[in-house]
Formats: structure tokens, sequence, C-alpha cells
């Protein structure tokens, strides 16, 4: 079973021959279908089937003799319509099977970020015309949770506002700057990070460490597209899922300044999530592609 097909509204699918059936199911209400020509006599089928606006599970297998597509693999997925950064972006194969990862350089929350990509028929479509010429220009991130919880704001006035949007530019430049080889960012760069832990330090002898850490970004675990994030709370959408009526929670957050949804099964989300609030948890990442 994938871990996060619960994040999707099928919670009480645990057997592998009730997953079998489900996908027999889907596999009938398919909403869209691709074809990949692997090499002259192997043809790779996709097939997705939405099960709440923007959610669905995506099927990847090859036809049988009988003409009926065998399942291999399959992922639930969450779509996100909006464009969350447009770093530069290089796209690489899973050894195992045809799926694929982008790799983000995302200044924004300090490290590579890497995500599973949505679109591997399409992007293999076109890196067989372009080549070396493929360029990807945006890219759309989203992310499953299989646990998590709300938390209270921090309460800010404008100005600490304004002054937060003013650091996090300075630090975008530093850390451009830094990689292009400038010595004194990097020396602004580790000042800074001595200043900010000297002042956490200080504060989390008599602060609740919330209080402090506004928002987080960080990997978490092995698997190198799984993320522990704390982001505020932009829009909440609550989703029905039409084969098993479990209702999903699709929120916009706000993380280290790039806005990505995340959606998460709402007997999983302890608290009430609403705008202006803060969600913390551990998110499976994924993302599409958009390409020149």
């Amino acid at each position: 079973m994938h871990r996060f097909l619960r994040a999707a509204g099928f919670s009480m699918y645990q057997k592998k021959k009730d997953i079998r059936a489900l996908l027999r199911c889907l596999a009938r209400e398919a909403g869209t279908s691709s074809c990949l020509q692997l090499d002259r006599e192997t043809e790779l089928y996709e097939i997705k089937t939405e099960v709440a606006p923007g959610i669905g599970v995506a099927m990847y297998g090859e036809l049988n003799e009988q003409d009926e597509m065998e399942i291999e693999y399959y992922y639930p997925y969450i779509l996100n319509e909006e464009v969350t950064s447009r770093a530069e972006c290089s796209i690489q194969r899973h050894t195992e099977k045809e799926t694929y990862a982008g790799l983000l350089d995302e200044y924004k929350v300090g490290l590579s970020l890497i995500f599973y990509l949505l679109n591997p028929i399409e992007y293999r479509e076109c890196y067989r015309k372009e080549r070396e010429r493929l360029q990807v220009t945006s890219v759309s991130l989203a992310g499953f949770a299989n646990r998590g919880k709300v938390l209270l704001p921090i309460k800010k006035t404008a100005l600490q506002i304004e002054k937060a949007k003013v650091a996090a530019k300075n630090r975008d430049e530093l850390l451009e700057a830094a990689k292009n080889g400038d010595e004194d960012a990097m020396e602004s760069l580790t000042i800074e990070d001595l200043d900010l832990y000297s002042m956490a330090s200080r504060r989390a002898t008599r602060e609740d460490i919330y209080s402090i850490v506004d928002t987080t970004f960080m990997p978490s675990g092995i698997e190198c597209d799984q993320y522990s994030i704390l982001g505020e709370i932009k829009e909440v959408i609550c989703k029905k899922n039409r084969f098993t009526g479990e209702e999903i929670y699709d929120l916009k957050v706000e993380c280290n300044d790039l806005y990505f949804r995340v959606g998460i099964n709402k007997m999983d989300l302890l608290g009430e999530p609403l705008p202006g609030r803060r969600f913390k948890g551990k998110i499976w990442m994924m993302g599409t592609a958009h390409f020149a």
C-alpha cells in the first residue's frame, strides 16, 4: 500500500487484495490517459482518476494479451494550479521504475528541494523532442500529509512583517552571491547564522520554541522527497472523496516564502484549520514541471 493513499481519502484500504480491487475500479473510471513508447515492443500507459477536485490516483502499466492494462505501480496525487517556484530545476529518473525526481535550487528554503514528478509522460515526450534544449521554466508544488497539527499564529505588527520581508529578500541575494563565490557574502551569512542561533538560544530558556520559530522547512527521514514543515495557512478547502465519502482538507500553505498546497485526511488533522493559523506536519512533496 502506498503510505499516502489515506491522505487522498482511502484510509480503509489496508490489504493488497482490497487495493487491487480499488485500482481496478479506479481504472474503469479513468478521466485521462497517456501512452509512452519505451521501445519497439513496449508501451507504458498512464491513466489518472480524479477522486475529488484536484486530487486523484495515477496508475501505470502495460497491456497484456487480452488488451487489459496490468497496473505495475500507482500513487495518489494532489495538484497545484499556481506556480510555486521559478528557480533552476533539473530532473532525473529513479532507478527502479519510469518515475522521476525533480531538484530545485531554491534559495528561499536554504537547500536543494527534491520532489516527485507528477507529469513523467509529458517530460519524456518533451525530452525526446528537445534533448539538451529542454528547459524547466517553473514548478507547481504540492504535498500529502498523514498526520498534522494546527498551531496558533505568532502575533506580529505591520512593521515586523515588513522587516521580515526585507530581511528575507536580502538573505536570498546573499545566498545567490555566496553560490557564485562571493567571500564577503559567505562571511555575512555566517555571522547572521551565529546571531540567529544566539538569539534563539536566549529566548528558548523562557519561551516556547513555536513562538520563536515562525516557519520551518527541513528534510525528514531517509527518503529525500519528504519534509517536516511549519507554515502559515492561507486558504482552506474541504473536499470529499467521491468513492469513500471521506473528507480531505486542501490547504494552501506559505512556508519560507514558498506557496504550495497540502492535502490531508480530515481525520488525521488535529485542530481546526483557518487562514492565519499555522500547519505543522510531515509531507511527501510532489510537483508538476512546466517546460519552455
